[in-house]
This record gives C-alpha cells, sequence and structure tokens, in this order.
C-alpha cells in the first residue's frame, strides 16, 4: 500500500514509488531504455524490461559519459544513462494536465536532467507535468561510425518521447498535450525532432530556445568521427570503438576541440567556435535540416514558439578570454568566416557603421550561431504553412557585474524560475531582484500556457514579424533585430560540408 509521501504510479513496465516535494509528486531516475552499453554500444535505444515490485524512483539516473563532472555528484555513476524524471501536481490518470518535455543544451558534449538548473518544481506547480530526460552525448551520441544508426542522441529523444506517450497518462499528463522544449543544444535537438520520422505525432508543441545552426554533412561527421578514432589509436569502425571503454571516448571530443584549428582548411566554420559534434543530416534518422523540412511542411500540424537573446555570445566572449579585449584582426576573422555572401564582412561593417571590433565580433557570432537560426526556423514554419510565436530575451542580467546584458543560458533559470540554484543563476545576481522574479513569472506563465493551449500571450509571427521582447517593460513589437535580418536574409542554413575531400 503506498504512503501520500511516497506516490505510486504503475507504468507499462512496472510500479514505480516516488517522493512529494512542495505538493507535488517526484519521480526520478526513471529508465526509458535499456542502458547502451555492452551489445547495445552505439545501437538505437532498446526497449527497457520490466521490473517485480515497487521500484524506488528518488535519485536521478547518472549523467551519460561527458568532460568533467558538470556539477554532477560523484555518486551518480553508472551505465543507466537513458533516465527521464516526472514532476506532476496530479499522478491521477483523469487528471490530464498538459505536459512538458525538456531537453537539456551543453554543445552536444555535456549537460544533463539531474542539474539544479533543471529542476521542474516551479514549472510543475503551474499547472503542468514536468519530465526531464538524459541523453547520450559526444561521440557516444552524435559520432559517425559505419554500420550503426547516426544521431544516436536524437533515437535517445525519441524514445522518451515514447515512453512518455505510453505512460504519462498514469502520471496526471494528457498525452495528446504534450510540449517539447530545449534551450541550445536541447533546441537544436528540439528542431531537429520537428524534421524526424520518427518523431512523428508525439508531440503537438515545440518550444525552441536559442537553436544552434550547426548541422553536419555526413562527410563532415565522418571526417571528424576519423580524427577522433585516430587520437584514440584505432579505426572509425564499431568493431574498433566498441573496444574504448565509454568513460574515455569524453576527453577525445576534448582533445579534437583544443587543436581544431588544424581542420580550419576541412571543417570550416565550426572551427571557429569549436563544435566537433551535433546532429548529422543523414538522409535517414534526419532526413533534411530543420529549415528545410519545416518550409516542406514537415511540422505544419504542431505549434512552433522559437527565439534567442539579443546578446547570445557574450557568455562565450568571457570562457574564451576576449569579453573587452576583442583584437581588430580576431573581428576581421569572425567576419570573414561567419558572416554570409563573399561580401558579408563589408556588409556587416556598412550595416552597422557605427560598432566596435568587439561589437560586430559579438554581432556575427550572435547571428551565425544563434539568433539568425532561430528566427529562420520561425520563417520556414510559416513558408510551410504552419504557426509560429517569436521572441526576443533583452532584459540586462545584473549578475556577474552587469557585463553580460541578455547573453545565452539567461533564459533557462527565468523559464524555470529556479533563480538561485544552479549555474545560470549567477547571471541573475543575488539575490534577485524583483524585476527578475517579474520577468520570470511573465517566461513561465507565456510558456505554460503555449503548452495548454496554444497561446503565449501574444500575435503569432506573420508578416509583420510580431515578437515578444522580454525585459522589465513587456513589448510586442516587429523583430528587433531587422540589420541583421537583411544581412542573413538569403542565406540558407544547409547541413555543413567537408570543405576538401
Amino acid at each position: 500500500m503506498q504512503s501520500e509521501s511516497e506516490p505510486e504510479v504503475r507504468t507499462v513496465v512496472g510500479v514505480l514509488r516516488g517522493g512529494r516535494e512542495a505538493g507535488l509528486a517526484v519521480f526520478r531516475g526513471i529508465p526509458y531504455a535499456e542502458p547502451p552499453v555492452g551489445g547495445l554500444r552505439f545501437a538505437a535505444p532498446q526497449p527497457g524490461r520490466g521490473w517485480e515490485g515497487a521500484r524506488p524512483a528518488v535519485a536521478y539516473g547518472p549523467p551519460p559519459p561527458q568532460p568533467g563532472a558538470f556539477g554532477m555528484s560523484p555518486q551518480s555513476v553508472g551505465d543507466d544513462w537513458l533516465t527521464l524524471n516526472v514532476w506532476t501536481p496530479a499522478p491521477d490518470p483523469a487528471a490530464r494536465l498538459p505536459v512538458m518535455v525538456w531537453i537539456p543544451g551543453g554543445g552536444y558534449l555535456v549537460g544533463c536532467s539531474g542539474l539544479p538548473e533543471y529542476d521542474g518544481g516551479h514549472l510543475a506547480g503551474s499547472g503542468t507535468v514536468v519530465v526531464t530526460l538524459n541523453y547520450r552525448l559526444g561521440f557516444e551520441g552524435f559520432g559517425e561510425i559505419d554500420g550503426v544508426p547516426a544521431n544516436r542522441g536524437l533515437l535517445d529523444q525519441v524514445a522518451a518521447l515514447e515512453w512518455v506517450r505510453d505512460n504519462i497518462r498514469a502520471f496526471g499528463g494528457d498525452p495528446d498535450r504534450v510540449t517539447v522544449f530545449g534551450q541550445s543544444a536541447g533546441g537544436g535537438s528540439v528542431a531537429a525532432l520537428l524534421a524526424m520520422p520518427r518523431a512523428a505525432g508525439l508531440f503537438r508543441r515545440v518550444v525552441a530556445q536559442s537553436i544552434p545552426g550547426t548541422f553536419f554533412s555526413p562527410d563532415l561527421a565522418a571526417d571528424i568521427a576519423a580524427a577522433c578514432a585516430a587520437e584514440l589509436g584505432v579505426r572509425p569502425t564499431l568493431a574498433d570503438l566498441s573496444t574504448v571503454a565509454p568513460a574515455r571516448l569524453p576527453a577525445v571530443g576534448q582533445a579534437i576541440s583544443a587543436r581544431i584549428l588544424q581542420w580550419r582548411e576541412r571543417w570550416g566554420r565550426i572551427t571557429h567556435r569549436p563544435i566537433p559534434f551535433a546532429p548529422v543530416v543523414d538522409g535517414d534518422v534526419l532526413p533534411a535540416t530543420p529549415w528545410r523540412a519545416l518550409a516542406d511542411g514537415a511540422a505544419r500540424d504542431v505549434e512552433l514558439l522559437v527565439g534567442h537573446t539579443r546578446d547570445e555570445h557574450r557568455l562565450f566572449s568571457l570562457l574564451d578570454g576576449v569579453l573587452g579585449q576583442v583584437t581588430p584582426e580576431q573581428a576581421e576573422t569572425a567576419l570573414r568566416m561567419l558572416a554570409p555572401g563573399t561580401d558579408g564582412s563589408t556588409r556587416y561593417r556598412e550595416a552597422f557603421p557605427d560598432a566596435t571590433d568587439e561589437q560586430l565580433y559579438e554581432l556575427v557570432n550572435a547571428d551565425w550561431l544563434f539568433r539568425m537560426p532561430s528566427l529562420h526556423l520561425a520563417d520556414a514554419q510559416l513558408a510551410g504553412g504552419g504557426r509560429a510565436y517569436l521572441y526576443e530575451l533583452t532584459w540586462p542580467a545584473p549578475g556577474l557585474g552587469g557585463s553580460l546584458g541578455a547573453c545565452h543560458g539567461l533564459d533557462v533559470p527565468l523559464v524555470f524560475s529556479n533563480l538561485t540554484s544552479g549555474q545560470p543563476a549567477m547571471l541573475i545576481g543575488d539575490p534577485p531582484t524583483p524585476a527578475a522574479q517579474e520577468l520570470s513569472g511573465q517566461i513561465r506563465g507565456a510558456w505554460t500556457a503555449f503548452a495548454a493551449n496554444g497561446d503565449p500571450g501574444w500575435p503569432s509571427y506573420d508578416a509583420g514579424r510580431s515578437t515578444r521582447v522580454f525585459d522589465e517593460r513587456p513589448a510586442v513589437v516587429a523583430y528587433p533585430e531587422e540589420t541583421s535580418r537583411r544581412l542573413w536574409r538569403d542565406h540558407t542554413f544547409a547541413a555543413l560540408p567537408l570543405l576538401v575531400g
């Protein structure tokens, strides 16, 4: 018999016993697929096996292999990487609450659902069932290997969504009102899911926050995989790579990233960031880029909320040690590599005549990597006959001396209302100001309203380019970054090629 403090839910494969926190029933570390090790290494995820009795679901599952601990407890070890977590106000099949499924970001290299910034308590307290999940990262999830499925990390996400479809009603969720949301690589994953036939029908709505424009061609992904295998002293084959322990692979991605400039003539733009792993447009798991797929109508029946922050790149400038120190040479290199068209550098300088070298560096990096890919996804959704809502976060965060503005990642603590826990909370400032709390309430309210009924509270993006600007003063305006939009208007975010065969 279950107790009030230890709620139990019967899933398709067994009973789970969770806990209660702040009036919510919480279930952590739920396996949605078998551990992808041994004979399942580098394979598509396989359905999890059942169990007898009530399985405790009170601790997060171990994070997938990745560089460093990334804030995780050293006790979180093991190979059961493919787990998810559920927060629910009412674990009752009759509740039929909207469901929000979070896909963490981290450059397709790092991240996991157990980080404190992803605690779903505040979101679930707004009347939704919240699910967060782990998926394979780095080479384990995205390395190109002959004879095995590409985009295994994306296939993991599909498997988690299939688990949601089959089980979420028992947790009080409505399987016909599932919204998938994610930021950065999570946003890129969400965009990829829109283009994947395997994911069709598994969700009704999508929130894509700061989508990276980096999707790889098979040739580029294979060349990167060959470099990774050479770093390990093996061939890029299933037989050879299977002999490499999962814990060793993350260091390879780090090593390649550290020396990525030596491949600039072959790999091109991704050497600027650096970005060694991303979804691969392989023609099977991912038949086309999200922009192409949406323009062709692949997601016309899915409602889309998409946007970005204003100062997307400033956080990376801080991490790279160039904030406030960008040289004219660095600015020109960024413009030459990233700006669209053969005369992109000149066009940027003419379009922003008063911009400093640092501002030009920030603008072109932000536009290439996050801002224009996010905007273009809204355009593609309209072209394909679907509906989209657009936003931009412009609130200048006071944390870290206020030097980062509305930087990449600022939306995460605001969406989850976790303003004092997790690394992104440093952007908010301590203690959070009333303005931060008010803004977080607005964003959380918009996201949960969209999940519930498809309307975040402002006009849809259309010919007038209606955009909700999140700042201390709420506003709906025409898309604010019009100069950048015009510069990138004719650019196509295609799968990135291998430059030298």
